[in-house]
């Protein structure tokens, strides 16, 4: 009976005093919205994004290109020198960061999938994995370009109070004291003969 196949399935469900099932579901239900899942797909869930299928065939060949410039030499490459792979590998690593975060703006925005939070937890995951080998275990992160010019107005204006109290300093006419010497009290004599004039 149709009217009765809510209860049905609500009986069946609940019927174990887990309730495997429906802690099954929830679960299941919780990870694919905690992961953002839906982001990777099409709007209609037919699949994968083109986005998602364009970053995994990038991120893949960043992870040829390591494997690549590795091959042979890892027992003769100290822990820090791994010029090879950052000579070699930076176009392609260079595309896949930028991809993703063009990725990270489009969904910002809303893009491919209709759910506008985060990327799903495979492409940041991936991506997370790239920035680690490549920074970490390679040392291949780029030095700051604005490094220079931030140094020298940093020291420019620690050197500005300097400057400032050294010119005062400098310029000020420092003003000498002139000690005014009072004139001496005369005798009481000379003062009471001064009195008798005028009076």
């Amino acid at each position: 009976n149709s009217s009765e196949s809510h209860n049905c399935a609500k009986s069946i469900l609940t019927s174990d005093r887990l309730q495997i099932v429906v802690t099954l579901s929830e679960f299941f239900n919780e990870t694919w919205e905690a992961a953002n899942c839906a982001n990777c797909l099409k709007n209609s869930s037919e699949g994968l994004s083109n986005s998602t299928v364009e970053f995994l065939d990038l991120f893949n060949k960043s992870l040829t290109c390591f494997e690549h410039n590795l091959q042979g030499q890892t027992i003769y490459l100290s822990p820090n020198n791994y010029t090879e792979v950052c000579k070699n590998c930076n176009e392609t690593y260079k595309m896949l960061n930028d991809l993703y975060n063009n990725l990270q703006r489009m969904n910002g925005q809303g893009g491919e999938s209709e759910h506008s939070a985060h990327l799903c937890i495979d492409v940041e995951d991936a991506m997370n994995i790239t920035r680690k080998l490549w920074s970490r275990t390679f040392n291949c992160s780029v030095p700051c370009s604005d490094t220079v010019p931030v140094i020298a107005v940093s020291s420019f204006i620690l050197f500005l109070p300097i400057v400032f109290y050294l010119s005062s300093f400098l310029h000020s006419k420092q003003k000498k004291r002139i000690l005014i010497l009072p004139k001496r009290i005369q005798s009481n004599a000379s003062l009471v003969n001064i009195q008798e004039k005028y009076s």
